[in-house]
């Protein structure tokens, strides 16, 4: 009788419990940011709307970064307004800092955050007293993102987010640190650092004289289960250091890098207003290749961009190919009004773009299959994710190179990292070989 009236009453008590709906567009920082306010709500009783369950509110996480992210957030905002009409909408990001009115008088919309440092702020607005620092889950998802770095003033003539997120912010070193163990003691495996500018971590810091390298040093000698991997990052702010390191740890820092290329040509990226020549770009990119063991590099490019001509075309091809980049992101010029350059003249016509974006990605493709070639009989460590659809007995995971992995085992292995022999590449991932995989050696 006790257990059944036990039953009811968490029964009454969840429906008591107001509903949450979240959505985020964009990029990882967006991702983390929308944890953040989910862990915070949590802490006010809130609990995620099952599918078919009214919401009380919403929370939509928007992009700007293009004209066609900005109408996905407009659609997501009167998609929730429609399905919720008696919940509350909060909107925060990229566009309802860039167009404030615009998003408040959108339907349904009670509040819009047009800066993402006033999100501790929402919460205490809200009723939230204990605000956290940080998150300690990352849902239910085996690879973490931590945020440790907001605001950008590279200014390239294609980019609106400086003027949206123009002020530098670094964590605090100690802050970061707690969030990671608190992560990792949750079961979380990897964790992904991520900035809107990653390599000016620190810039900021005055007097303290900590750079991304020194903090990615004081979280390799943290306890755990668990590895590093550093997101986007400028292939110049990899420093000295930082690879020094990478080459040090290679059990805790992926050897995996994303350096955003955007063009091969000189005249391409002046007009970008990038800060390093091809040249540079492709001296750096093969010094950390001389440095790791086979890293994995993967990048950004743009094709079309204004005035882009075939021989600067070729010139990107040709520097894609020298790299040898084990994944592209082929991008189709998109005029962002707002930039200098959606005004520039000898603006590419959209068949040409079309035309050099699949010739630019069945190049990319020749060289991700080459370089999981590269990688057979190599020991790869493996995050076991989830099982392989169809396939009993075989599970799938994330290799350290950034690969996805198949290998024979069960389910006590998923959430763990283990280490396998890559053996047959196949479409789009590599398969173990035969054999038990082995716990990998992360603990310090």
């Amino acid at each position: 009788m006790n257990d059944k009236l036990g039953l009811l009453h968490s029964a009454f008590s969840i429906d008591l419990m107001p509903t949450l709906k979240t959505l985020t567009l964009g990029c990882k920082v967006n991702q983390y940011e929308t944890e953040f306010v989910r862990e915070g709500l949590a802490r006010l009783g809130y609990r995620e709307a099952v599918d078919g369950e009214p919401a009380d509110l919403c929370i939509v996480n928007t992009c700007t970064v293009t004209a066609r992210a900005e109408a996905k957030s407009r659609k997501a905002i009167r998609q929730l307004a429609r399905r919720y009409p008696q919940a509350k909408i909060i909107v925060t990001g990229c566009y309802a800092t860039r167009a404030a009115e615009e998003v408040a008088a959108m339907h349904g919309v009670v509040d819009v955050v047009t800066d993402k440092r006033q999100l501790p702020e929402l919460l205490r607005r809200l009723g939230l007293l204990d605000v956290p620092t940080g998150i300690s889950t990352f849902g239910n998802r085996h690879r973490a993102y931590v945020k440790v770095q907001d605001g950008c003033r590279m200014e390239c003539s294609y980019c609106i987010i400086p003027s949206v997120r123009p002020v530098l912010a670094s964590r605090p070193a100690d802050e970061v640190l707690d969030e990671i163990g608190r992560l990792v003691d949750n079961g979380h495996r990897e964790i992904v650092l991520t900035g809107i500018h990653l390599g000016h971590y620190g810039v900021d810091l005055a007097g303290k004289r900590l750079d991304l390298a020194g903090l990615v040093r004081r979280i390799v000698y943290l306890q755990g289960e668990f590895r590093v991997r550093i997101s986007s990052i400028e292939a110049a702010e990899v420093t000295s250091e930082l690879l020094a390191l990478m080459a040090d740890r290679p059990d805790r820092i992926c050897p995996h890098l994303h350096l955003s290329m955007q063009s091969g040509s000189d005249a391409v990226l002046r007009r970008m207003r990038r800060r390093w020549s091809a040249g540079e770009f492709i001296r750096r990119c093969l010094e950390v290749q001389g440095a790791l063991d086979r890293p994995a590099l993967t990048t950004d490019v743009i094709v079309g961009f204004p005035g882009e001509t075939d021989a600067d075309f070729a010139a990107t091809c040709r520097a894609v190919e020298e790299v040898g980049f084990s994944k592209v992101h082929v991008f189709r010029f998109s005029p962002r009004q707002g930039t200098p350059a959606a005004d520039m003249p000898r603006q590419v016509p959209e068949p040409v773009k079309q035309r050099r974006a699949s010739e630019l990605s069945q190049l990319a493709a020749r060289l991700r299959q080459r370089y999981f070639q590269s990688l057979a009989g190599r020991e790869l460590q493996v995050l076991v994710e989830t099982p392989a659809n169809g396939q009993p007995g075989i599970l799938r995971g994330t290799s350290a190179r950034y690969v996805t992995v198949e290998l024979p085992g069960d389910g006590k292995l998923i959430s763990r990292l283990v280490t396998v022999i890559a053996g047959r590449v196949l479409d789009g991932r590599i398969r173990a070989r035969d054999g038990q995989p082995r716990p990998s050696h992360v603990l310090s």
